[in-house]
């Protein structure tokens, strides 16, 4: 009989810890993620264009002396997609747009860009990644603002929301 509880133990210990488990992943401490690119230069590289008709982007594209929005995305990214009127409304708002397409083909980023509009002055292709990661990006779609100067002053991760587009417009005015 004095033997019985012992045999519950691991039981117990596996309900407690993944009792734990669930409640770190469920309520982390801090929900930001601060970039360790952000206060960083824009890295230096050159992108052909995305598509046809639109010029391709450069590192010295984003430190001529006007803030800019850089936005990450991919023609199969569906949260890109979802956050597509955003940007266009932050466009609209007099906010300088550029892209970066990732591992996306040509036709494919155009009728990405027919059928969700193009907020986009100009669009370079990264089909290697490369310069997404030397951006510390991880993943589609993601934002940065950067500074006239070239300089990293806000990461997004995820989809511009709704709820989001006041917040970014004035991240780009205070970037000035």
């Amino acid at each position: 009989m004095s033997g019985r509880p012992i045999l519950w133990a691991p039981l117990v210990a596996f309900i407690l810890l993944a009792a734990f488990l669930t409640y770190g992943l469920a309520k982390p401490d801090d929900t930001n993620i601060t970039s360790k690119m952000v206060g960083a230069a824009v890295p230096p590289f050159r992108l052909p264009p995305a598509t046809p008709g639109m010029p391709g982007l450069a590192s010295a594209d984003l430190a001529a002396g006007k803030p800019h929005l850089v936005n990450i995305f991919a023609s199969w990214c569906v949260p890109c997609a979802a956050e597509a009127p955003q940007l266009r409304a932050i466009a609209d708002a007099g906010v300088p747009i550029v892209g970066i397409a990732v591992r996306d083909r040509p036709e494919a980023l155009a009728d990405f860009l027919h059928r969700y509009g193009n907020p986009y002055a100009r669009i370079g292709s990264d089909n290697a990644s490369q310069v997404q990661m030397a951006l510390g990006s991880s993943g589609v779609p993601e934002t940065f603002v950067v500074d006239g100067r070239g300089m990293i002053r806000r990461q997004t991760i995820g989809p511009i929301n709704p709820q989001d587009v006041a917040d970014t417009i004035a991240a780009v005015q205070a970037a000035r």
